[in-house]
């Protein structure tokens, strides 16, 4: 790139070549995810920080043992964990060029995490039936609003799977695609430890208080 300066108004410009740094294709949509990431760590931050100021706080209600279902949970977080390992299998035939292999792993992945869904949902609406709803005590806000949260993440990801599942459909397994794939595969993973914390915080040592 070629810069013109003038030093007065009667000079002629001095020309100056500006050599450009290269960037690698894709290195901005990166850099954007795991700013994107980091801002949603903050905000799970402030969600853990508020259920354990105000996970104790029953108001006279139902607490955590007279409302978690241990089993159901964990039947509920093996979904997801399958889920992030069928995730990574799709992205090992991502690396192998396999396209049909990927959209199966894909397919599969957003299978377990509907199951996942599902048995959230199951067990939202059985505590509500129970009278546990959020506004019953601060415990209860804190609990649907943490792991509802998470819930809605899980959600926008598989909408995101789906779509890209399309993309891969109509365009192959194209450098673009590929990129996008590896922000959700991130993004997948991130929601895996993030629930790992829910289980062992909220429910867990939620059954101990």
């Amino acid at each position: 790139m070629t810069i013109a300066v003038t030093a007065a108004k009667d000079e002629a410009p001095v020309f100056y070549e500006v050599e450009e740094h290269a960037h690698a294709e894709g290195d901005s949509t990166a850099l954007g995810f795991w700013i994107y990431l980091m801002s949603d760590c903050l905000i799970f931050a402030m969600l853990f920080a508020t259920f354990g100021v105000l996970g104790g706080n029953f108001a006279a209600g139902p607490a955590p043992k007279d409302l978690f279902d241990l089993p159901l949970v964990a039947l509920n977080t093996s979904m997801l964990l399958l889920s992030s390992i069928t995730y990574g299998f799709a992205m090992l035939a991502v690396d192998q060029g396999r396209l049909r292999q990927t959209q199966v792993w894909l397919a599969v992945t957003g299978v377990f995490g509907l199951a996942f869904l599902g048995i959230e949902l199951f067990e939202f609406a059985h505590m509500i039936h129970e009278g546990a709803t959020p506004q019953r005590s601060a415990f209860l806000s804190s609990f649907f609003t943490l792991v509802g949260t998470h819930g809605l993440h899980v959600t926008f990801g598989i909408i995101w799977l789906v779509t890209l599942m399309v993309q891969i459909g109509q365009r192959g397994l194209i450098p673009a695609n590929r990129r996008r794939l590896m922000c959700l595969s991130m993004f997948w993973h991130f929601l895996d430890v993030i629930w790992i914390g829910v289980f062992t915080f909220v429910y867990l040592m939620g059954m101990l208080r």
